[in-house]
């Protein structure tokens, strides 16, 4: 007898928006977008360098790397993933708004915080997810928006050998 498989919880479009404006901060909120629109892993949004995002292209390359906040991609294989107009325009109000002209090649950094300009860590991260839990009531982990863009992406009929390579599966 096969025990049928627990299927990975997935945020509603409303909770996902009341976690989006639960952001103080563009970065934040940029994060967040990030992972909800691509799908990535925490440790592939954390070890993101500005060189990895090309706007006009609205595009974002995934690459394994040695890190400085030990983020890591897991797959050994970079990837493309295209993202949409707003989150581009997201990024673009994050770099003006917050970032300025911080000398880092780290898109998510410190920017209140000591280290200031340092890359963001899994624990600033989950500091961040505790908060917002607490002023959405919504549980969730960064892992959850990967399962509800992959879901999205796939209600939207995106074939499925596309939004696994779209995640990084082989």
């Amino acid at each position: 007898m096969t025990v049928p498989k627990k299927l990975p919880r997935v945020l509603t479009p409303v909770e996902v928006q009341a976690l989006l404006d639960a952001c103080d901060r563009l970065r934040d909120r940029f994060l967040l977008a990030l992972l909800y629109d691509t799908g990535m892993r925490i440790g592939e949004a954390l070890g993101l360098r500005h060189g990895d995002i090309a706007a006009a292209e609205r595009q974002i390359t995934v690459l394994r790397r040695d890190n400085d906040n030990r983020a890591r991609a897991k797959s050994a294989t970079p990837r493309t993933v295209p993202v949409s107009p707003e989150l581009i325009r997201l990024y673009a109000d994050y770099l003006h708004s917050e970032y300025g002209d911080l000398d880092s090649d780290y898109v998510f950094v410190n920017l209140w915080g000591r280290p200031r300009g340092h890359p963001l860590t899994y624990g600033a991260v989950y500091d961040l997810v505790r908060r917002l839990r607490r002023r959405t009531s919504t549980d969730f982990d960064p892992h959850w928006l990967r399962h509800t863009a992959a879901t999205r992406m796939l209600r939207d009929g995106i074939s499925l050998e596309v939004v696994a390579k779209l995640l990084g599966h082989s």
